[in-house]
Protein backbone atom coordinates (compact mmCIF):
# COMPACT_ATOMS: atom_id res chain seq x y z
CA UNK A 1 0.00 0.00 0.00
CA UNK A 2 2.72 2.44 0.69
CA UNK A 3 5.50 3.35 -1.54
CA UNK A 4 8.99 4.81 -0.53
CA UNK A 5 7.73 8.42 -1.50
CA UNK A 6 4.93 8.25 0.93
CA UNK A 7 7.47 7.23 3.75
CA UNK A 8 9.74 9.82 2.79
CA UNK A 9 6.82 12.14 3.49
CA UNK A 10 6.02 10.49 6.87
CA UNK A 11 9.52 10.89 8.09
CA UNK A 12 9.49 14.40 6.83
CA UNK A 13 6.69 15.04 8.71
CA UNK A 14 8.08 13.92 11.55
CA UNK A 15 11.31 15.63 11.75
CA UNK A 16 9.01 18.91 10.73
CA UNK A 17 7.61 18.71 13.78
CA UNK A 18 10.69 17.35 15.72
CA UNK A 19 11.37 20.13 18.61
CA UNK A 20 14.44 18.65 20.12
CA UNK A 21 17.97 18.15 19.51
CA UNK A 22 19.93 15.66 18.04
CA UNK A 23 20.97 14.25 21.79
CA UNK A 24 17.94 14.24 23.12
CA UNK A 25 15.39 11.08 23.48
CA UNK A 26 13.70 10.55 20.17
CA UNK A 27 12.04 7.55 20.60
CA UNK A 28 8.68 9.05 21.08
CA UNK A 29 8.96 10.59 17.99
CA UNK A 30 9.69 7.39 16.36
CA UNK A 31 6.69 5.85 17.48
CA UNK A 32 4.78 8.87 16.62
CA UNK A 33 6.10 8.35 13.22
CA UNK A 34 5.44 4.81 13.09
CA UNK A 35 1.76 5.02 14.48
CA UNK A 36 1.26 8.00 11.78
CA UNK A 37 1.81 5.63 9.23
CA UNK A 38 0.09 2.64 10.99
CA UNK A 39 -2.80 5.73 10.81
CA UNK A 40 -3.00 4.90 6.87
CA UNK A 41 -4.31 1.55 7.47
CA UNK A 42 -7.32 2.78 9.90
CA UNK A 43 -7.83 5.28 7.21
CA UNK A 44 -8.00 2.70 4.59
CA UNK A 45 -10.54 0.38 6.14
CA UNK A 46 -12.31 3.46 7.59
CA UNK A 47 -12.89 4.42 3.78
CA UNK A 48 -13.81 0.67 2.53
CA UNK A 49 -16.53 0.36 5.63
CA UNK A 50 -18.26 3.35 4.51
CA UNK A 51 -18.85 2.07 1.26
CA UNK A 52 -19.95 -1.23 2.71
CA UNK A 53 -22.59 1.39 4.58
CA UNK A 54 -23.73 2.85 1.98
CA UNK A 55 -24.79 -0.30 -0.13
CA UNK A 56 -26.26 -1.34 3.15
CA UNK A 57 -27.92 2.40 3.48
CA UNK A 58 -29.36 1.34 0.16
CA UNK A 59 -30.83 -1.57 1.23
CA UNK A 60 -32.63 -0.11 4.54
CA UNK A 61 -34.09 2.62 1.47
CA UNK A 62 -35.72 0.15 0.04
CA UNK A 63 -37.15 -1.64 2.64
CA UNK A 64 -38.71 1.33 4.02
CA UNK A 65 -40.65 1.80 0.88
CA UNK A 66 -41.42 -1.70 1.21
CA UNK A 67 -43.03 -1.05 4.42
CA UNK A 68 -45.06 1.88 3.50
CA UNK A 69 -48.68 2.09 4.51
CA UNK A 70 -49.13 3.52 0.81
CA UNK A 71 -46.38 1.74 -1.06
CA UNK A 72 -46.55 2.14 -4.54
CA UNK A 73 -45.69 -0.57 -7.40
CA UNK A 74 -42.56 0.78 -8.06
CA UNK A 75 -41.99 0.51 -4.29
CA UNK A 76 -42.91 -2.95 -4.00
CA UNK A 77 -40.86 -3.61 -7.50
CA UNK A 78 -38.15 -1.59 -6.72
CA UNK A 79 -35.01 -1.64 -9.28
CA UNK A 80 -32.37 -3.48 -6.83
CA UNK A 81 -29.54 -2.97 -9.39
CA UNK A 82 -27.68 -0.98 -7.32
CA UNK A 83 -28.44 -3.36 -3.87
CA UNK A 84 -27.33 -6.12 -5.95
CA UNK A 85 -24.34 -4.84 -7.70
CA UNK A 86 -21.91 -7.35 -7.67
CA UNK A 87 -18.66 -5.41 -6.32
CA UNK A 88 -20.50 -4.26 -3.61
CA UNK A 89 -21.94 -7.74 -2.89
CA UNK A 90 -18.09 -8.75 -2.47
CA UNK A 91 -16.87 -5.92 -0.63
CA UNK A 92 -20.21 -6.83 2.23
CA UNK A 93 -19.19 -10.54 1.93
CA UNK A 94 -15.48 -10.28 2.00
CA UNK A 95 -14.86 -11.52 5.37
CA UNK A 96 -11.11 -10.82 5.85
CA UNK A 97 -12.00 -7.47 5.90
CA UNK A 98 -15.00 -7.79 7.87
CA UNK A 99 -12.54 -8.94 10.53
CA UNK A 100 -9.73 -6.13 9.58
CA UNK A 101 -12.66 -3.88 10.21
CA UNK A 102 -14.06 -5.65 13.16
CA UNK A 103 -10.30 -5.86 14.62
CA UNK A 104 -9.35 -2.28 14.14
CA UNK A 105 -12.89 -1.05 15.96
CA UNK A 106 -13.59 1.09 13.09
CA UNK A 107 -17.44 1.80 14.32
CA UNK A 108 -17.64 5.43 13.05
CA UNK A 109 -20.56 5.16 10.22
CA UNK A 110 -22.58 3.31 13.38
CA UNK A 111 -21.99 6.49 15.67
CA UNK A 112 -21.77 9.10 12.12
CA UNK A 113 -24.01 7.32 10.47
CA UNK A 114 -25.76 10.63 8.55
CA UNK A 115 -22.20 10.78 6.28
CA UNK A 116 -23.17 7.65 5.25
CA UNK A 117 -26.93 9.41 4.06
CA UNK A 118 -25.03 12.21 2.60
CA UNK A 119 -22.61 10.26 0.20
CA UNK A 120 -25.56 7.82 -0.33
CA UNK A 121 -27.95 10.93 -1.64
CA UNK A 122 -25.23 12.31 -3.52
CA UNK A 123 -24.65 8.96 -5.53
CA UNK A 124 -28.50 8.65 -5.69
CA UNK A 125 -28.93 12.26 -7.09
CA UNK A 126 -25.91 11.77 -9.71
CA UNK A 127 -25.83 11.16 -13.84
CA UNK A 128 -23.94 7.98 -13.15
CA UNK A 129 -26.30 6.83 -10.39
CA UNK A 130 -29.53 7.95 -13.50
CA UNK A 131 -27.26 6.07 -16.14
CA UNK A 132 -26.71 2.66 -14.16
CA UNK A 133 -30.36 2.56 -13.34
CA UNK A 134 -32.10 2.74 -16.93
CA UNK A 135 -32.08 -1.16 -17.03
CA UNK A 136 -32.52 -3.74 -13.98
CA UNK A 137 -29.87 -5.96 -14.58
CA UNK A 138 -26.17 -5.12 -15.46
CA UNK A 139 -22.87 -8.13 -15.63
CA UNK A 140 -19.38 -7.86 -13.28
CA UNK A 141 -17.95 -5.48 -16.22
CA UNK A 142 -20.63 -2.93 -15.62
CA UNK A 143 -21.17 -3.20 -11.97
CA UNK A 144 -17.53 -2.58 -11.46
CA UNK A 145 -17.46 0.20 -13.37
CA UNK A 146 -20.12 1.59 -12.63
CA UNK A 147 -18.36 1.82 -8.30
CA UNK A 148 -15.15 3.08 -9.90
CA UNK A 149 -16.88 5.81 -10.99
CA UNK A 150 -19.16 7.25 -8.33
CA UNK A 151 -15.98 6.41 -5.75
CA UNK A 152 -14.00 8.69 -8.36
CA UNK A 153 -16.46 11.64 -8.80
CA UNK A 154 -18.62 11.40 -5.55
CA UNK A 155 -17.23 9.62 -2.32
CA UNK A 156 -13.42 10.63 -2.82
CA UNK A 157 -13.70 14.46 -3.62
CA UNK A 158 -16.78 15.04 -0.77
CA UNK A 159 -15.78 18.45 0.88
CA UNK A 160 -17.83 16.87 3.57
CA UNK A 161 -15.95 13.86 4.19
CA UNK A 162 -13.04 15.74 4.10
CA UNK A 163 -14.15 18.04 6.76
CA UNK A 164 -15.29 14.84 9.14
CA UNK A 165 -11.53 13.54 8.38
CA UNK A 166 -9.40 16.52 9.16
CA UNK A 167 -11.65 16.63 12.41
CA UNK A 168 -11.07 12.94 13.37
CA UNK A 169 -7.69 12.83 12.27
CA UNK A 170 -5.24 15.59 10.59
CA UNK A 171 -2.73 13.31 9.20
CA UNK A 172 -5.14 11.93 7.41
CA UNK A 173 -5.40 14.94 4.27
CA UNK A 174 -2.18 14.18 3.74
CA UNK A 175 -2.63 10.26 3.39
CA UNK A 176 -5.65 10.39 1.97
CA UNK A 177 -4.84 10.75 -1.36
CA UNK A 178 -2.33 7.85 -1.46
CA UNK A 179 -5.28 5.83 0.27
CA UNK A 180 -8.02 6.74 -2.16
CA UNK A 181 -5.48 5.44 -5.14
CA UNK A 182 -4.98 2.23 -3.00
CA UNK A 183 -8.81 2.02 -3.13
CA UNK A 184 -9.03 2.51 -6.80
CA UNK A 185 -6.02 0.22 -8.04
CA UNK A 186 -7.66 -2.29 -6.07
CA UNK A 187 -11.67 -1.88 -7.51
CA UNK A 188 -9.77 -1.63 -10.95
CA UNK A 189 -7.95 -5.14 -10.28
CA UNK A 190 -10.60 -6.92 -8.76
CA UNK A 191 -12.39 -9.81 -10.69
CA UNK A 192 -15.09 -12.08 -10.12
CA UNK A 193 -12.48 -14.68 -9.17
CA UNK A 194 -10.49 -12.41 -7.00
CA UNK A 195 -9.92 -13.64 -3.59
CA UNK A 196 -10.22 -11.74 -0.42
CA UNK A 197 -6.96 -10.74 0.39
CA UNK A 198 -7.02 -8.36 -2.73
CA UNK A 199 -8.98 -5.68 -0.41
CA UNK A 200 -6.78 -6.63 3.02
CA UNK A 201 -3.17 -5.02 1.71
CA UNK A 202 -0.08 -4.92 3.66
CA UNK A 203 1.20 -1.60 4.96
CA UNK A 204 4.44 -2.18 3.99
CA UNK A 205 5.41 -3.78 0.77
CA UNK A 206 8.10 -5.48 2.94
CA UNK A 207 10.25 -5.38 6.29
CA UNK A 208 12.66 -2.93 4.72
CA UNK A 209 10.49 -0.45 4.22
CA UNK A 210 9.29 -0.62 7.81
CA UNK A 211 13.32 -0.13 8.31
CA UNK A 212 13.89 2.50 5.99
CA UNK A 213 11.16 4.71 7.70
CA UNK A 214 13.55 3.82 10.98
CA UNK A 215 16.66 4.47 9.58
CA UNK A 216 16.22 7.28 7.12
CA UNK A 217 14.02 9.03 10.63
CA UNK A 218 17.09 8.38 13.10
CA UNK A 219 20.03 8.87 11.14
CA UNK A 220 18.62 11.94 9.60
CA UNK A 221 18.53 13.20 13.36
CA UNK A 222 21.54 11.78 14.61
CA UNK A 223 23.43 13.64 12.24
CA UNK A 224 21.17 17.03 11.60
CA UNK A 225 24.14 19.02 12.93
CA UNK A 226 26.61 17.82 10.22
CA UNK A 227 24.18 18.10 7.86
CA UNK A 228 22.88 21.23 9.03
CA UNK A 229 26.58 22.46 8.30
CA UNK A 230 27.16 21.03 4.79
CA UNK A 231 23.84 23.11 4.21
CA UNK A 232 25.18 26.21 5.13
CA UNK A 233 28.04 25.93 3.23
CA UNK A 234 26.30 25.49 0.14
CA UNK A 235 24.00 28.48 0.95
CA UNK A 236 26.10 31.14 1.78
CA UNK A 237 24.62 33.37 -0.50
CA UNK A 238 21.35 33.28 0.87
CA UNK A 239 19.93 34.52 4.71
CA UNK A 240 19.05 31.25 6.81
CA UNK A 241 15.33 33.31 7.00
CA UNK A 242 14.75 32.63 3.76
CA UNK A 243 15.30 29.05 3.29
CA UNK A 244 11.72 27.22 3.59
CA UNK A 245 11.56 25.02 7.08
CA UNK A 246 10.30 22.42 4.77
CA UNK A 247 13.44 22.74 2.14
CA UNK A 248 15.93 22.61 5.26
CA UNK A 249 14.38 19.24 6.20
CA UNK A 250 14.07 17.66 3.16
CA UNK A 251 17.67 18.76 2.26
CA UNK A 252 18.76 16.79 5.72
CA UNK A 253 16.76 13.92 4.77
CA UNK A 254 17.73 13.97 0.98
CA UNK A 255 21.89 14.33 1.90
CA UNK A 256 21.36 11.81 4.79
CA UNK A 257 20.28 9.28 1.98
CA UNK A 258 22.77 9.98 -0.45
CA UNK A 259 25.47 9.70 2.75
CA UNK A 260 23.72 6.40 4.34
CA UNK A 261 21.84 4.54 1.78
CA UNK A 262 24.20 3.04 -0.44
CA UNK A 263 21.96 0.93 -2.27
CA UNK A 264 19.39 3.65 -3.14
CA UNK A 265 20.16 5.23 -6.58
CA UNK A 266 21.37 8.76 -6.43
CA UNK A 267 18.92 9.91 -9.24
CA UNK A 268 16.09 7.84 -7.08
CA UNK A 269 16.89 10.12 -4.03
CA UNK A 270 17.43 13.73 -6.08
CA UNK A 271 14.03 12.77 -7.88
CA UNK A 272 11.91 11.69 -5.29
CA UNK A 273 13.13 14.61 -3.10
CA UNK A 274 12.42 16.86 -5.78
CA UNK A 275 8.59 15.90 -6.14
CA UNK A 276 8.18 16.23 -3.06
CA UNK A 277 8.69 19.86 -2.69
CA UNK A 278 6.84 20.93 -5.58
CA UNK A 279 3.78 19.14 -3.72
CA UNK A 280 4.67 20.31 -0.12
CA UNK A 281 7.00 23.69 -0.06
CA UNK A 282 6.99 26.58 -2.36
CA UNK A 283 7.08 26.86 -6.19
CA UNK A 284 10.96 27.49 -6.68
CA UNK A 285 12.22 24.89 -3.69
CA UNK A 286 12.45 21.67 -6.25
CA UNK A 287 15.09 24.35 -8.06
CA UNK A 288 17.20 25.54 -5.00
CA UNK A 289 16.81 21.89 -3.80
CA UNK A 290 18.44 20.07 -7.23
CA UNK A 291 20.93 22.84 -7.27
CA UNK A 292 22.39 22.16 -3.59
CA UNK A 293 22.35 18.22 -4.75
CA UNK A 294 23.68 18.44 -7.86
CA UNK A 295 26.91 20.48 -6.09
CA UNK A 296 27.42 17.78 -3.26
CA UNK A 297 26.47 14.98 -5.90
CA UNK A 298 29.82 16.38 -8.00
CA UNK A 299 31.68 16.73 -5.29
CA UNK A 300 31.19 13.47 -3.14
CA UNK A 301 31.59 11.60 -6.64
CA UNK A 302 35.04 13.83 -7.12
CA UNK A 303 36.34 13.00 -3.32
CA UNK A 304 35.51 9.69 -3.46
CA UNK A 305 33.02 9.98 -0.48
CA UNK A 306 29.39 9.08 -2.85
CA UNK A 307 29.47 5.20 -1.15
CA UNK A 308 27.24 3.47 -3.41
CA UNK A 309 26.94 -0.41 -4.12
CA UNK A 310 26.02 -1.73 -7.54
CA UNK A 311 25.68 -0.46 -11.27
CA UNK A 312 23.98 1.79 -12.25
CA UNK A 313 23.49 3.59 -8.58
CA UNK A 314 25.42 7.14 -9.92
Amino acid sequence: MLNRRHIRIKVMQTLYAFKGSESDDFSRDQKFLLFSIENMYKLYLLLMALTIEIQKRAESDLQKKLNKHLATSEDKNPNRKFVNNQVLQYLAENIQLKNQIKSEKINNWELDNEYVDILFKAIISSDIYADYMQTRTSDFKEDKSFIIDIYKEIIAPNEKLYDYLEDKNLTWLDDLPTVNTTILKQLRKLKTSSNDELFVPKLYKDADDKQFAIDLFKKTLLNRSALNHTIEEKTQNWEADRIANVDNVLLQMAICELKNFPTIPVKVTINEYLEIAKEYSTPKSSIFINGILDKLVKEYSENGTLNKIGRGLL
